[in-house]
């Protein structure tokens, strides 16, 4: 298992930095963080830069790269910085590139090729979070017209997306695993109203609820085969939880190094705080933990290119990832002390984005209960 990057690992990740540098500094993500503002610009410079279709398939314009190149270029992102939940649209547009009618496709494809994410994903519920199967948002048939009634939440982007990716019950549907179907709603379509949610981090994205009052859809808008909701959900968990691990593991790395420089700055009682030793064992197992979470989705990544199952190790890297960079950006709070608490410093938008990575994408309880049980059923083998 090698992970020594290629040549042209090596030029894609320079490219990077230098977008980075001209593009993404820490003042403009500080507006944007502050005027609770999504960063256009900077959007729009990682898709002429090729970032933005990075992942797609070439028959679709874009640009075909393995999965640790994207995890990379993930982690090389966010350590620089740039938050953790602006990268990673090609997974979630991969869904709809496998499962979408050819319309569907191509409509999917024109926003994606202008830096705009088509779709939000319409699965959380007020009643159903980790309980997917609690879903209640139901879909009926009348006059040769579909209608959707029901209430997401907490749906990223919701009020920037020209569609929804909506999963769907069926009310008359005998067997739970077969009730849920994905339609593709129009977020213009009458009977929806969106209101973004207040909450403690993520300002450059809304997180709304949706309200869908007889929605009407046509058959054209069903994604996927009827019944399949759930099939077609699963598909790509394992390498986003993949890809938020990357994420997360960048903005520890990034907590890090403003913390290594400030402590090697930082005068008190005479000396560099780097000097005490409390501060260079909080360093030294913040650079262990970098180093474990690193190790973990490099060979997560690679077993994923090499047609291994990721069903465990994709689990346990999102667990303990989500853990192990939220606990070295507060170690780095608190090693900056006062000046990274306030919001001149970027760790505490990093710490404040950061923790909700073990909610996000599957709860740190939610990876135990799926580890656990795949664990158990492999050594009963």
């Amino acid at each position: 298992m090698n992970f020594k990057q290629t040549e042209e690992q090596e030029l894609l990740l320079e490219s990077l930095r230098e977008l980075i540098v001209r593009d993404g500094s820490e003042d403009y993500f500080r507006d944007c963080d502050e005027r609770h503002q999504y960063p256009d610009r900077f959007m729009k410079a990682l898709l002429e830069g090729g970032f933005g279709l990075l992942g797609i398939p070439e028959e679709y314009g874009g640009t075909e790269v393995d999965n640790l190149t994207l995890m990379m270029v993930a982690e090389e992102l966010t350590k620089a910085g740039v938050p953790s939940y602006l990268y990673g649209n090609a997974l979630p547009v991969d869904d709809m590139l496998t499962f979408g009618s050819d319309e569907q496709k191509k409509i999917t494809m024109e926003y994606v090729k202008q830096g705009i994410m088509p779709f939000c994903l319409g699965f959380s519920e007020p009643q159903a979070g980790s309980d997917s199967s609690a879903m209640a948002t139901t879909y009926t048939r009348s006059n040769g017209k579909v209608y959707i009634n029901g209430h997401k939440t907490f749906i990223t982007g919701a009020n920037r997306s020209p569609y929804m990716l909506c999963m769907a019950k069926d009310p008359e549907s005998i067997d739970p695993a077969k009730a849920f179907t994905m339609w593709f709603v129009p977020m213009t379509a009458p009977g929806i109203t969106v209101e973004p949610l207040p909450k403690l981090g993520m300002n450059m994205v809304d997180s709304c609820e949706v309200y869908l009052d007889n929605v009407e859809v046509a058959e054209k808008d069903l994604v996927g085969a009827e019944g399949k909701g759930f099939v077609q959900l699963m598909k790509n968990f394992e390498i986003e939880r993949l890809m938020l691990a990357a994420a997360t593991m960048g903005a520890a790395e990034c907590a890090f190094g403003d913390a290594v420089r400030y402590a090697n700055q930082r005068i008190q009682f005479g000396k560099k705080i780097g000097q005490f030793q409390l501060v260079q064992e909080k360093l030294t197992y913040m650079a262990i933990k970098i180093e474990n979470m690193r190790n973990m989705i490099y060979k997560t990544a690679w077993e994923k290119d090499n047609g291994v199952s990721i069903k465990i190790s994709s689990t346990l890297a999102k667990l303990y990832c989500a853990q192990a960079a939220f606990e070295v950006i507060d170690d780095a709070m608190q090693i900056l002390g006062g000046i990274g608490y306030t919001t001149d410093h970027r760790v505490s938008r990093l710490w404040r984005d950061s923790r909700v990575q073990r909610i996000a994408g599957g709860t740190d309880e939610i990876m135990i209960h799926i580890a656990g049980r795949a664990i158990l059923k492999e050594y009963a083998k």
